[in-house]
């Protein structure tokens, strides 16, 4: 079989470049162009199925990675716009093609004729002398094989199809109706007045989202930004209550606007994932979802996370006690309510450790940060970073970054599109724009990545400066670019964060937020927008008493949500399933300390695991965070910024991709396997 027999037709969004011609995506291609292109794949795969060779690395993974490194390049920038500049119509299309990729996908998984070429590869006689990767590769589509129901019979692959179908489309759903929940409220205000306790630079947002509107005077959204200002810094009680209402019933049937409810989607998908798990012979969705990740069973996840909550639940007991006596005696608030946590927060740690993320935020220009982010990353790993121009992005605000080795080499890209505006899906996240992988003709393909955040856009002609929880969300997509950017791997299906379990896949990220807390990260970050200062000493240790500002509550909200998450995808009973507001409600009596009121609806609008990749799968930024907190202990150990343990980590964690066992990795970096008390110590969590 040729390469050539590849490319059959001209594909609209498919050019010469090496990077995506975003100006060439135009919405009435979108379907066409997918169409195109899945029909030439199925050709490639029917022509090897049939194909009479004895299979080989060559003549059959080889051209299979070739169909899906095209289709990369075609439907993951569809996808990527669809979440940076939304619109109902490449929603619309973008949907309907996700119904034709779907069914593709489910396909593949059960085309008994290609198991039966990778089931021969693994008995042939040059698989033995496959390298660690190929091997990975062959094991993890066998695998995959047998978790897309490659056994079942006829009738019951029928419904596994019909079940990821829905499941693929109402996740879709799922995710828009939260982003037009969001979009779907906000809040015009004339009187300054109502806006007292916000500093300038949140005045000035809300002024400039009213002007967007074409308003006069101010608006508050329930884009992040917008809401964590006032909930951070609102005087005004009741304009706290109302925006922190707005934003827990967002895609409810508590919201004012029920029109975007996700209730029955809920319902649908937690039935659908019972019946896709137990139809492959799992005991429940927990299990179906563990079978690709380091964790090996539902008990050891729910122990650690409760072991967890044990160790945590003391302290934040005694730090929710200060709060509300600090909240009744200095802000006169006696009936203490959820939307009184972080206003009564931040003017404790103001009073207790004179620190606000106000007071740092003029220390984190946005230019400096990154200037800082790239020095810390080239010390340490023995690259370099440069912003490349003259490159096609997809918004004005979107920059453009080279990786080069100490030999002037491309390693790879990435995209940086750092603020929120509308159209665009809240949060912060990594993306893969292109897969590092070695072309059949040996032409090696160097990675790109999408860096996505919302954080606060600059405010007329003054420059954005980022509160330091923004910085160490930058940071943390920044870990997540790196993962993917400095792999070695050569194979599509292994490279970067493909094939990495999902709770390990944060380790690389939780670990760069390390260096945000530590004075020779915030050397290097730091420098006030007016003076030019370094963050001073005095602000610096506040900063690090900080870290364990009440960080046993948060350790305790973080588990909350991931208890919530792995309990109703394996204690469902599809014979009379629990309400998921009667779970949410008996997993925080058993660990919260803060109580949302009856109307509160955060699962709706949980996207993470309704709408991602993180179904049953919350607790990996726990799994993870221990993982990265203990590897982040040996720079503790043998300097912050040393470079030989970085390149010992570039080289062991970041370079092997989803090649090795997680574990294996780790124990290799580490010498030994991961402790729990860094992590902790972290925290300021008394062990």
């Amino acid at each position: 079989m040729t390469q050539s027999s590849i490319a059959v037709t001209p594909n609209p969004f498919l050019s010469d470049s090496h990077f995506p011609e975003f100006n060439a995506f135009h919405v009435e291609h979108i379907e066409p162009a997918v169409s195109q292109l899945l029909a030439e794949n199925k050709q490639v795969i029917d022509d090897l199925v049939a194909s009479t060779q004895e299979p080989t690395w060559k003549n059959f993974v080889e051209p299979l990675e070739s169909i899906d490194n095209r289709f990369e390049k075609v439907w993951g920038p569809v996808g990527h716009l669809d979440a940076v500049m939304n619109s109902d119509d490449w929603h619309k299309a973008y949907t309907n093609c996700l119904e034709k990729v779907t069914q593709y996908y489910t396909e593949n998984g059960q085309n008994a004729g290609l198991y039966k070429k990778f089931n021969a590869i693994s008995q042939s006689e040059e698989y033995p002398d496959y390298n660690l990767a190929q091997k990975k590769v062959i094991e993890n589509a066998l695998r995959n094989f047998r978790l897309s129901g490659i056994a079942l019979p006829a009738e019951k692959q029928a419904i596994y199809k019909e079940l990821k179908q829905r499941l693929s489309q109402n996740s879709s759903q799922f995710g828009n109706n939260v982003l037009k929940s969001t979009q779907a409220w906000s809040k015009h205000i004339e009187d300054k007045k109502e806006l007292a306790g916000l500093p300038e630079s949140a005045i000035g947002l809300l002024q400039q989202l009213a002007e967007q509107k074409s308003l006069t005077g101010w608006c508050v959204t329930l884009d992040f930004p917008s809401y964590l200002a006032v909930m951070t810094h609102a005087d005004n009680r009741e304009l706290r209550a109302e925006v922190y209402k707005a934003f827990s019933t967002r895609a409810s049937d508590q919201a004012d606007n029920t029109e975007f409810d996700n209730s029955e989607l809920i319902e649908i998908i937690r039935a659908d994932r019972y019946q896709l798990a137990t139809l492959l012979e799992f005991e429940n969705y927990a299990e179906y979802s563990l079978a690709t990740k380091m964790a090996e069973s539902t008990d050891q996840v729910l122990g650690f996370l409760r072991d967890l909550a044990v160790k945590s639940k003391p302290q934040a007991q005694q730090e929710l006690a200060t709060l509300k006596a600090f909240a009744k005696t200095e802000l006169g608030i006696e009936d203490f309510q959820p939307w009184d946590v972080t206003y009564a927060s931040e003017k404790l740690k103001n009073q207790t450790l004179s620190l606000s993320q106000e007071k740092l935020r003029p220390y984190f220009p946005v230019e400096k940060v990154l200037q800082g982010l790239f020095s810390i990353t080239q010390n340490l790993f023995g690259i370099k970073i440069n912003i490349k121009t003259g490159v096609e992005t997809w918004h004005e605000d979107v920059r453009f970054f080279e990786l080069t080795d100490d030999t002037n080499q491309v390693i790879g890209h990435f995209y940086l599109d750092l603020y929120a505006r509308e159209n665009k899906r809240g949060g912060a996240w990594m993306d893969s724009a292109i897969t590092r992988w070695k072309h059949p003709n040996g032409q090696l393909q160097t990675p790109v990545a999408y860096l996505v955040c919302n954080f606060t856009p600059p405010i007329g002609d003054a420059e954005a400066c980022l509160t330091h929880d923004e910085v160490t969300t930058l940071f943390h997509e920044f870990g997540h670019g790196i993962h993917h950017l400095f792999t070695k791997m050569e194979q599509l299906d292994i490279s970067g964060i493909a094939g990495v379990p999902w709770d390990a896949v944060e380790l690389p990220s939780q670990f760069m937020e390390n260096f945000c807390w530590e004075r020779e990260g915030i050397d290097f970050i730091s420098s006030h927008v007016e003076t030019g200062e370094i963050l001073p000493n005095d602000l610096f240790e506040a900063l690090q008493k900080g870290r364990g500002f009440q960080s046993a509550m948060m350790m305790l909200r973080q588990i909350e949500f991931a208890l919530v998450d792995f309990d109703l995808h394996t204690f469902y009973n599809p014979e009379s399933p629990e309400g998921v507001l009667d779970i949410a409600k008996r997993i925080r009596d058993e660990v919260a300390v803060v109580q949302p009121p009856s109307y509160a609806r955060q699962l709706h609008s949980f996207s993470h695991i309704f709408a991602g990749g993180y179904a049953a799968g919350y607790y990996s930024y726990k799994w993870a965070e221990v993982l990265s907190a203990d590897a982040f202990s040996l720079f503790e150990e043998t300097g912050i910024l040393n470079a030989e343990t970085g390149m010992h980590f570039k080289n062991t964690i970041l370079a092997a991709g989803g090649s090795i066992d997680p574990m294996v990795l780790f124990k290799t970096f580490r010498g030994r396997e991961p402790e729990i008390d860094a992590l902790l110590r972290h925290s300021g969590i008394a062990a």
